[in-house]
């Protein structure tokens, strides 16, 4: 035993000095990441929007936007598709995929461990090992237990780059989860106005239906008494015919919209047709939209935090394949007894150890580290450029909804007050008509004008309701708790 310590010694002492070198050397290559462009800095310096309607209003927009439509239902399908839907369920495992990815960078910084065991057995001619001997073959057999570890010194921060990374990407998912969700609620509120608009016009169609009807008996009547010609007849036929083709289109996207929003939320097609089937109104935003600052909408958009992260992912591949250019410091450690019998494999004075620093480097490999970073560079190049897009995009939605978000509100006024002018001439002309001092087709005629105009409104209301769904989305609303 004192003859194997003697031996071990020069060993421990050059683990334990490359060891002290390695913990005292360690330094991290390649580029430390110092935050996104200041673009969106830059962008939230102007404090407002510039196309903000007087709606709206620079306090805090609310998480849950949805709910101020007021529709109970439209609330219970939200709630369920962020809880069940496919395309939450699929972004959830992208981010459960990055943490493990990263759990496994984190790892590759430990040692690793692993035990053997070993009974060789040798059974060759004789004149292999020893040219003198006299016997015919030669056999021996062994046997041996014991434990290998193995660690690669971080030298140059390669794992710790990895980690970095790693970390990076692990919230780029769970920004591009947030943005799943933003998107599929904003869709869910898009496809259920749709379908209540529809639901509106298919009762006024409907009752355009019944005058359109009456037109055309009272066309027929005059010319069935020689007091009018064919050819009203004939355009009030293809007014009916048209209104017909009008409802059943109508009556198709309202079955499609059911089915959507089916779908959306995670059931099959016709799994809501019974909530859905009760008409509830088109639903209308709150008098007052709180919509925050440019600089509320830059933090809370998840599409330009993933687009942050997935730079910050680049610089730090930046430094992994810099790393590469380096000597790599690794030891190899073994443990183990053994000997001919089982016996020996429980003898302490069996005991067999071996340490083994390791330094690697390739000198020459052709330029192809080289290639790497270079590449690696050029990715973050265009993880920045892609960043600055997200930003200027974001922006634009912003200012875009917002336009259309005061204009639908506009169009929705003027639509109102024509429609109210034209259910009061309606009303005077059928005072008229039961007077005698004008026809029933006149009267008539004044009524459907209203019912265009009562079409025109529910149209109206649903564009000003998927206006301020676009701007919600637009604002980065839908994932975030208040």
């Amino acid at each position: 035993m004192t003859r194997f310590n003697t031996t071990m010694r020069p060993v421990r002492t050059i683990f334990l000095s490359a060891s002290l070198l390695a913990v005292t050397a360690c330094a991290t290559v390649g580029p430390d990441y110092g935050g996104a462009p200041d673009v969106a800095a830059r962008s939230a310096e102007r404090g407002s929007y510039l196309r903000a309607p007087e709606q709206a209003v620079l306090a805090s927009p609310a998480a849950a936007w949805w709910e101020q439509l007021n529709d109970p239902v439209l609330d219970g399908i939200v709630e369920d598709a962020l809880a069940n839907a496919p395309s939450i369920d699929a972004a959830i495992a992208r981010v459960d995929q990055a943490r493990a990815n990263l759990r496994s960078s984190r790892t590759a910084a430990l040692p690793t461990v692993g035990t053997s065991a070993a009974a060789p057995y040798i059974n060759i001619p004789a004149d292999l090992v020893d040219s003198e001997s006299t016997r015919d073959r030669y056999s021996a057999e062994s046997l041996s237990l014991g434990f290998d570890a193995s660690w690669e010194i971080d030298l140059f921060g390669q794992n710790r780059r990895r980690v970095e990374a790693g970390s990076a990407r692990v919230e780029a998912s769970e920004a591009s989860l947030a943005d799943a969700q933003v998107s599929l609620s904003a869709e869910i509120a898009r496809v259920y106005v749709g379908l209540r608009a529809r639901q509106e016009m298919a009762s006024i169609m409907e009752e355009q239906l019944a005058i359109d009807r009456q037109l055309l008996a009272l066309a027929r009547q005059r010319h069935d008494e020689g007091t009018g010609t064919l050819h009203p007849v004939e355009q009030m036929r293809t007014r009916v015919a048209q209104t017909l083709a009008d409802i059943a289109q109508n009556n198709v996207e309202i079955v499609v919209a059911r089915d959507q929003l089916a779908v959306l939320a995670g059931r099959e097609p016709g799994a809501l047709d019974t909530l859905l089937s009760a008409e509830m109104g088109i639903p209308l935003p709150p008098e007052q939209v709180a919509i925050g600052s440019p600089a509320d909408m830059l933090r809370l958009r998840p599409d330009i935090r993933q687009a942050e992260r997935n730079l910050a992912a680049a610089s730090a591949d930046i430094g992994v394949n810099v790393a590469d250019r380096f000597p790599k410091v690794s030891f190899l450690g073994l443990l183990g007894l053994g000997g001919g019998s089982i016996d020996d494999t429980l003898d302490p004075s069996r005991l067999i150890g071996l340490a083994l620093p390791r330094i690697s480097w390739t000198a020459f490999d052709g330029g192809r580290t080289e290639a790497r970073i270079d590449a690696s560079r050029s990715a973050y190049e265009e993880a920045e450029a892609n960043y600055r897009s997200a930003v200027l995009g974001a922006l634009g939605d912003t200012e875009n909804a917002l336009a259309r978000f005061g204009g639908a509100r506009i169009a929705l006024g003027q639509t109102v007050a024509a429609h109210t002018s034209a259910a009061r001439s309606a009303q005077l002309d059928a005072m008229r008509a039961d007077a005698g001092t004008t026809s029933r087709s006149t009267a008539l005629e004044a009524e459907r004008a209203a019912l265009q105009l009562e079409l025109s409104g529910a149209a109206a209301r649903a564009d000003l309701a998927e206006a301020f769904v676009s701007l919600n989305k637009a604002l980065g609303l839908g994932w975030q708790q208040d």
